[in-house]
């Protein structure tokens, strides 16, 4: 479990071909591993990917070819940045929301532009995932919490103020990325809920 508020941006050191798909060796740049073990869960983008390596100020993890399929891990080069968390511990703060590391799919941005001193991001989804995106709810963008402020059919925006630019990737897409996308862990219980209560009404 994570809570979508990047601890330091990395870098993909190297992408090894491994059995039939990757391991990936991340450069933990501003991150400290200090604590970290095997096995522990990292987000890279907000995909949670498990250390099976450590190596200074490196880890390494095992991406399967779902993985590379269904997050931009599969689209990055060596030498690309990544955002990064380590897994929430009982007792740390909460500074975002809930977030799984479960990528639900991807977003293309579609729209920067200027808003103040922010800046003002729209993204189009998949139809599949439109319905649980809510207007002043919450939506992870490459591992990071973001509050959404409007949405319209399949697409939502969100405001970037200056420290998230700076401390993240996000400050660094142009129209036409994609990026992945976990959609509020919430909305997904309230559609089962829902879905099942339907089912049991005569």
């Amino acid at each position: 479990m994570f809570t979508g508020i990047v601890q330091a941006v990395g870098r993909i050191a190297a992408m090894t071909p491994k059995g039939g798909d990757v391991e990936l060796l991340i450069d933990a740049c501003g991150l400290s591993l200090d604590g970290v073990v095997l096995g522990d869960s990292i987000a890279v983008a907000g995909a949670c990917l498990t250390v099976t390596r450590l190596d200074g100020g490196h880890f390494a993890a095992d991406v399967s070819n779902e993985t590379l399929a269904c997050t931009t891990l599969g689209r990055r080069a060596v030498g690309s940045k990544v955002n990064l968390e380590k897994a929430l511990r009982a007792g740390d703060a909460l500074g975002g929301h809930y977030v799984t590391g479960h990528v639900d799919g991807l977003a293309t941005l579609v729209e920067a532009q200027d808003d103040a001193r922010s800046l003002r991001l729209t993204f189009e989804v998949p139809e599949s995932l439109a319905r649980y995106v809510a207007a002043k709810g919450s939506a992870t963008i490459e591992g990071v919490s973001l509050t959404v402020n409007a949405v319209e059919g399949r697409r939502f925006g969100v405001n970037l103020i200056p420290h998230t630019r700076e401390v993240t990737t996000l400050g660094a897409l142009v129209v036409g990325d994609s990026v992945n996308l976990e959609i509020d862990i919430i909305a997904r219980y309230v559609e089962r809920l829902v879905t099942a209560s339907a089912l049991r009404t005569p």
